[in-house]
């Protein structure tokens, strides 16, 4: 089976390379790419057809809901996943209606995150 091909969209540098490091590390993930800036990520997506957007909607801009549903509706190749850092029900709903195939912490664990990551994309 071919490695799930992924993009991280995190403005914390710190959690954004560390989600690199610790999802690039597994063989069964294929990291395509990696960025803090969601107008940039929205074109590397378009670019690089990922199957999975991995993004955080609490950021700094305040604009993540807005970037999610940017990046769902242009983005019909991949599969859009929210990995926060605390649950918000509101943003919850919101992510949902907007395309996010999941909303999940941040907290989660290595294997179940690799397992939520690709079972949007069977």
């Amino acid at each position: 089976m071919n490695p799930t091909r992924l993009l991280i969209i995190d403005d914390h540098d710190a959690v954004r390379e560390a989600l690199r490091a610790r999802l690039g590390a597994l063989p069964e993930i294929e990291v395509v790419g990696c960025t803090g800036s969601w107008e940039v990520g929205l074109q590397r997506a378009l670019e690089l057809e990922p199957d999975v957007v991995l993004i955080e909607t609490k950021r700094a801009d305040g604009k993540g809901l807005e970037a999610l549903q940017c990046i769902t509706d242009r983005c019909s190749c991949a599969d859009v996943i929210v990995l926060t850092s605390y649950l918000d029900a509101e943003e919850r709903d919101a992510a949902r209606s907007s395309g996010a195939a999941r909303y999940l912490l941040k907290d989660i664990d290595s294997t179940r995150l690799v397992s939520e990551i690709q079972s949007v994309t069977r």
